[in-house]
């Protein structure tokens, strides 16, 4: 029984795969502050042309460019697992996959889009970068990126993680990257959070639009604008995950799926994994995709298919996007990769057309998966990849329940060495679910009450 399933570096992925191809209803366009929709131009003060045509590509492949593959060889292809331990200890007939993206430098699948970005925006002569971060993961991320091609790097990491997280902050120093606690005095949009609410735990939301307003006022131009999840071009470049997971399962004979789970903050460690499993279901195949978020903060579960700004001072395009509203501040949770306002478009977009079917699981019930995968896997998982365990388990039962033999692939999206501080909590019993009130989700939500309404058009296929 093959435990650990590898590839050779001459058979990674040269391409990558964009589900925008093949969506049965087309994604609706980024609008701009008049209702209209936005010119990829008028993306040119945040992005670089050659990542700006990355987001508005229609094309099925894109080919990695050679550079970019030479330095993801230091880690990849990642291996498969066969997750063998945890199959024992659940007593269940289905067989548990895994891919492992915790082996990255960084300690999770972020590089595998920090490093094109860096490289493009390199490319396009642009000297420094500007980023958000929650828990820390796609901060580090970009500063190892950075640092391999010789650019500046600043990043707002929001205040909770900022000091929850100390270690983070370590990483990215070691790697040259600047890091400011979000909301700061330093942009406009900061100092305007911190004068209504000084003691803010802050917001992905609030820390992007710090990061955006210190890229485009750049006087002299060389600074831009890089973002870890949400956006297009951020999900074609982490399918380079579920491409070779596809690769893997075929050297080991595995030639159906049955499951898919990915935990989903903004969307792109579950969507690396699951694009090239929701081509196949698009196209026939029977396949249950399930992204998995807080019950704190359950954007795909309760919240609605809107046209929301990606941040709190309305600084970006208005995306068409499962939103809890811009306003939205999470409570401070240890899966802080999972606190964001809103869904990437391409995931919303293949939730409102049936192909995929959103978990919100709580708290408590995570870490206990947690802890149950690191005693039989041997793993220490980071809180986001626990709440894709805590599906995997439920899955794997349900199997039990119906005597099934089903194929579960999961992605293990980073490890948890950085977030003790939660494993700690958890077993001192200070930890708790959290359920978010309706009338908590009604206040955020007012402030896109006015906003365009997209579509809701699907095929009603699925």
């Amino acid at each position: 029984m093959p435990v650990r399933i590898v590839l050779n570096e001459d058979e990674i992925p040269r391409q990558w795969y964009n589900l925008a191809a093949d969506l049965p209803t087309p994604l609706q366009p980024p609008l701009g502050p008049d209702g209209n929709p936005i010119s990829p131009d008028m993306l040119s003060p945040v992005f670089p042309m050659n990542l700006i045509e990355q987001e508005v590509s229609q094309e099925r492949w894109i080919d990695i460019p050679e550079e970019v593959l030479e330095i993801l060889y230091r880690w990849r292809p990642s291996p498969l697992h066969r997750a063998v331990y945890l199959e024992k200890a659940l007593g269940t007939p289905a067989k548990i996959y895994y891919k492992n993206e915790s082996l990255s430098p960084a300690g999770s699948h972020k590089p595998n889009t920090a490093v094109p970005q860096a490289w493009y925006n390199k490319q396009f002569g642009i000297k420094k970068l500007t980023t958000e971060t929650g828990a820390g993961q796609w901060g580090s991320a970009l500063a190892f990126s950075c640092a391999l091609l010789g650019l500046e790097c600043k990043i707002f990491m929001v205040r909770i993680s900022f000091d929850q997280k100390p270690f983070r902050k370590v990483m990215r120093q070691t790697w040259g990257g600047k890091c400011i606690a979000s909301p700061s005095s330093e942009t406009q949009a900061g100092r305007a959070i911190l004068e209504k609410m000084p003691d803010t735990p802050g917001s992905l939301g609030i820390a992007i639009s710090e990061a955006v307003e210190a890229a485009v006022t750049d006087p002299t131009g060389q600074t831009r604008y890089s973002l870890g999840s949400v956006l297009n071009h951020v999900m074609l470049h982490q399918t380079i995950i579920g491409l070779e997971a596809k690769k893997q399962l075929a050297k080991i004979g595995e030639n159906k799926v049955d499951v898919v789970i990915g935990c989903a903050g903004g969307g792109s460690n579950f969507a690396g994994l699951a694009f090239p499993f929701v081509a196949d279901k698009i196209h026939g195949a029977n396949i249950d995709i399930i992204p998995v978020e807080p019950t704190s903060c359950p954007t795909m579960t309760r919240a609605p298919f809107a046209y929301d700004h990606g941040d709190t001072a309305k600084m970006t395009p208005l995306l068409p996007m499962h939103s809890l509203g811009h306003d939205f501040i999470p409570p401070p949770i240890h899966a802080g990769g999972l606190r964001y306002h809103g869904m990437a478009p391409l995931v919303s977009q293949a939730i409102v057309e049936g192909l995929l079917s959103p978990q919100a699981i709580p708290q408590v019930e995570c870490y206990e998966s947690a802890i149950l995968f690191a005693r039989t896997e041997g793993i220490i998982i980071a809180p986001e990849t626990s709440h894709a365990v805590a599906s995997v388990i439920r899955e794997a039962n349900k199997a039990k329940e119906e005597g099934k033999e089903k194929v579960i692939l999961f992605n293990l999206s980073g490890h948890g060495l950085m977030d003790l501080a939660g494993y700690e909590k958890f077993f001192a019993g200070q930890l708790q679910d959290y359920h978010l009130p309706e009338e908590e989700m009604a206040k955020s939500l007012a402030a896109i009450a006015g906003l365009p309404k997209p579509s809701t058009q699907k095929t009603g296929k699925w």
